[in-house]
């Protein structure tokens, strides 16, 4: 069985998006889901390779999908040549909009997007077109007003786009019944609040209502990790996000982040985000908005 990496993504809960735009020569990141929605435009990657869910294609020279959260993905090299790709990446949550929009005739064909968005959605070419100079300016866009405004134009073109393909044959997302749904949460939003402190097993079973080795089955089940797993993929969102938006040094984003020791957090670092927090920094550090 393939391991899947679940992504902690550096959008927190004052953000309503987080783009970044970047120029790669090869595709590296393994397969891995998180579960915030994903945009994400390539250009210059004729013959790379799409997966998403259970959709394998070849993609052409500019690439435009929508992942809802839960479904697995990644680009693979494949056949492409190109030594300059462009990326653009945008990941926003599903409560971006207040539930009072989703029945607003302004936003129906949005929230009919975001539900097949489940499946993976690819773009047709039209919709590329029509979308890249409001992409190109929400990545270099400093205004968080306009970049906000910008974000629900690419969201209206999206939604539009009548050639839209959903990709996956399935839904990956799995449901949960609706108390379940409010234990798991009810743990995610205490380890979110305290991930920066030192945390135990007892500690968040008790928040649960459970015993300490049936909350261990139950959390993996939920999750698909550890709690071990799932506190460190917290705090390196948390480190990821101060390294791409702060000047803190990394010896300071260490210790805020939960880390109690420094050459423990670059091991770590490196070996979940393929660089070094120094390498992270400089490879993002002028590539990157938070609105």
């Amino acid at each position: 069985m393939k391991e899947v990496l679940t992504e902690i993504t550096p959008l927190s809960q004052k953000d309503f998006f987080f783009i970044v735009d970047r120029h790669k020569t090869r595709f590296t990141f393994p397969v891995h889901k998180h579960s915030e929605y994903e945009i994400n435009f390539v250009e210059h990657c004729f013959g790379a390779k799409r997966v998403v869910g259970d959709s394998v294609e070849k993609v052409g020279e500019y690439e435009l999908v929508l992942i809802g959260g839960g479904l697995e993905h990644f680009w693979e090299q494949a056949e492409c040549k190109s030594p300059d790709m462009r990326e653009i990446t945008i990941q926003f949550e599903a409560g971006v909009f207040p539930e009072s929009f989703s029945d607003k005739i302004q936003f129906r064909d949005i929230n009919i997007m975001l539900e097949r968005a489940k499946y993976g959605l690819a773009f047709s070419n039209a919709a590329i077109l029509k979308s890249y100079s409001i992409l190109d300016t929400l990545a270099a866009e400093q205004d968080r007003f306009e970049q906000l405004l910008n974000f629900f134009r690419l969201l209206n073109i999206l939604a539009k786009d009548s050639r839209a393909r959903e990709l996956s044959s399935v839904s990956f997302a799995k449901e949960r019944e609706p108390e379940e749904e409010e234990r798991i949460m009810k743990v995610k939003k205490f380890i979110h609040e305290h991930f920066t402190e030192e945390i135990t097993l007892a500690q968040v079973a008790d928040v649960a209502g459970m015993s300490a080795s049936s909350f261990s089955r139950y959390f993996h089940l939920a999750t698909g990790r550890t709690l071990r797993d799932y506190l460190i993929d917290s705090r390196l969102g948390k480190a990821s996000r101060l390294l791409m938006s702060t000047d803190l040094n990394i010896s300071e984003i260490c210790y805020s982040c939960g880390f109690n020791n420094l050459s423990n957090f670059n091991r770590i670092f490196k070996s979940r985000r393929g660089s070094t927090p120094r390498e992270f920094r400089k490879m993002y550090k002028h590539n990157r908005v938070l609105v």
